[in-house]
């Protein structure tokens, strides 16, 4: 494993067991990418080490050791001796239990969904620190500028701060109040790695294992929420179809054109279980719903046998609970292939002219397919054109460019 790929796949995790050592987001944060700069300076003469990750983080530890020094020497803090005396004593016991470092990650989500955060910060925070996706990531995932989410990062790490918020796990009384802001968090980071927002990949693997590895502990911590259930299966389903969304030279393949027989029948097995327990046991949930609308396309053996129809009864019932254009643009691409593209395109004209969706490639990007299953080769051309103007991944991209391509041919 090289040093970027380590990084990729185990700073969210490295960076989790930093914030339960130092309980400061900025230290912990600052420290980690200095025991990634070491690595790149040693590990190209003397090999990496056995244990990658845990040579990070105790790095990184003697990193915030010498900052807190530096600290303590200038500023003759109290607290910022206290923090340096119990760092080193945690760095002359022994290893922790691999237990502990295990659920670092989960106890990392929920002290960034304490209910004094907003939920917009609590999800924003977390995908920053757990997912390590940057500022501009999140915040196009959140439809916000650049600088308002930074801000929105500061003021939650400094809210974290200055109420004392424990880096715990909560007892059992007060894991309801945590919950919907833990779920939707895990489900970001899995939206993350199925549909990167930028980069050169279309699908950041490490990113869906780790939502779906938190999706399994939840399930373990809250073993009679229907809800966790009910995620695990939407992410499994989804991710069941991961090898074949890409060709071996990395371009996008459609839904429709996915060979299903690469589509991995044990995750469908285990998600369609899943969502059967969570259906029996809650109400039908925003991730139930979902979770059953990719159920339907897992048990469909060709694109053709799709039901359609119950795909855009679903969204009906999602958009009854939980009203978003983003959902009303599904539906109307599902509305489209079960009545027919005139359909889907009135209701993504609607959407539209709300404005709601402004800076959203995928409605151009649908809507222009649509046109291009209408034969109206130069509006299509035209709204693709629009959909570049916004798309930030680089296999997206690449299709889109490809599908201008080809409407420009056809309408000349």
């Amino acid at each position: 494993m090289n040093i970027e790929r380590l990084y990729r796949e185990e700073s969210g995790r490295i960076l989790a067991t930093l914030i339960r050592l130092l309980g400061d987001f900025d230290l912990a944060e600052e420290v980690v990418q200095e025991a990634f700069v070491v690595a790149l300076e040693q590990w190209p003469a003397e090999g990496m080490p056995a244990n990658s990750r845990a040579w990070l983080v105790s790095t990184a530890q003697h990193k915030a050791v010498d900052r807190l020094r530096r600290r303590t020497r200038f500023q003759k803090k109290q607290k910022e001796l206290e923090r340096l005396v119990a760092l080193e004593e945690q760095m002359a016991a022994p290893d922790p239990p691999d237990s502990l470092v295990a659920d670092d990650r989960l106890r990392l989500i929920f002290t960034c969904c304490h209910p004094a955060l907003a939920i917009e910060a609590q999800i924003a925070l977390t995908l920053r620190t757990l997912g390590g996706l940057s500022a501009e990531e999140i915040a196009r995932a959140f439809l916000v500028p650049v600088p308002t989410m930074a801000q929105r990062l500061v003021r939650a790490k400094q809210k974290i701060r200055a109420a004392g918020i424990p880096y715990q796990i909560p007892p059992d009384d007060l894991l309801p109040e945590r919950l919907d802001g833990v779920l939707r968090t895990v489900y970001l980071v899995f939206n993350e790695g199925y549909a990167a927002t930028s980069g050169d990949a279309l699908v950041r693997r490490e990113l869906c294992a780790e939502a779906i590895r938190l999706g399994r502990l939840l399930c373990e911590l809250l073993s009679t929420c229907s809800e966790a259930r009910a995620l695990l299966a939407l992410m499994l389903l989804h991710d069941s179809r991961r090898d074949a969304r890409m060709s071996a030279d990395g371009e996008i393949i459609l839904l429709e054109a996915q060979d299903r027989s690469r589509w991995d029948r044990t995750q469908i097995h285990e998600g369609l279980t899943l969502l059967q327990e969570a259906l029996r046991t809650g109400d039908a949930s925003e991730y139930a719903l979902q979770a059953a609308i990719a159920g339907l396309h897992a048990r469909a053996e060709r694109a053709e046998d799709t039901d359609w129809r119950q795909v855009a009864q679903f969204y009906d019932l999602l958009l009854r609970i939980h009203p978003s254009p983003v959902v009303e643009l599904n539906r109307a691409v599902a509305v489209a292939m079960a009545d027919g593209p005139e359909h889907g395109l009135r209701l993504i004209d609607e959407i539209e002219a709300r404005g709601e969706l402004y800076n959203y490639h995928l409605l151009p990007a649908a809507r222009a397919d649509l046109l291009r299953r209408l034969g109206r080769w130069a509006e299509a051309a035209e709204t693709y054109r629009r959909a570049l103007l916004l798309v930030t991944n680089a296999a997206e991209r690449r299709f889109l460019e490809q599908r201008l391509t080809e409407m420009k041919a056809k309408a000349h």
